[in-house]
């Protein structure tokens, strides 16, 4: 590998790493996490479901991913997604957001938010 190229790769792999720290989870674990999630959202930019895509929601604005209905509770708690504010939504839906119509049960385990959100703090590039 060159040595330009070699630089690039670790640079890469330490952001990586440093992503998943803030979060204190692991996003190979976190992966599996969100095969609760896919049944209702998607990866891909600009899919949608049931739920609006996941893919970028970190750092996006709640309630502002184009083309998804949400309710109005969403638009207008106008968060921004990051690693706390995921946290505290996942572990209580209702009570983060009231008035919110994701039907999805709080994730008790705090190990499993993390985890989580590493994965989608990950997915977001």
């Amino acid at each position: 590998m060159k040595p330009v190229a070699l630089v690039a790769a670790v640079s890469l792999a330490i952001a990586g790493t440093a992503m998943a720290q803030q979060s204190g989870g692991d996003p190979v674990r976190g992966k599996a996490v969100y095969a609760r999630c896919a049944a209702c959202h998607d990866l891909n930019t600009g899919a949608t479901r049931l739920g609006p895509s996941l893919k970028g929601v970190v750092g996006r604005t709640s309630g502002t991913m184009p083309n998804f209905n949400y309710s109005q509770a969403l638009k207008d708690k106008a968060v921004v997604w990051d690693a706390q504010s995921l946290d505290a939504f996942l572990a209580g839906p209702a009570k983060y957001v009231p008035g919110n119509r994701m039907a999805f049960p709080p994730l008790a385990n705090p190990q499993d938010r993390a985890d989580l959100i590493a994965f989608l703090e990950q997915s977001a590039r």
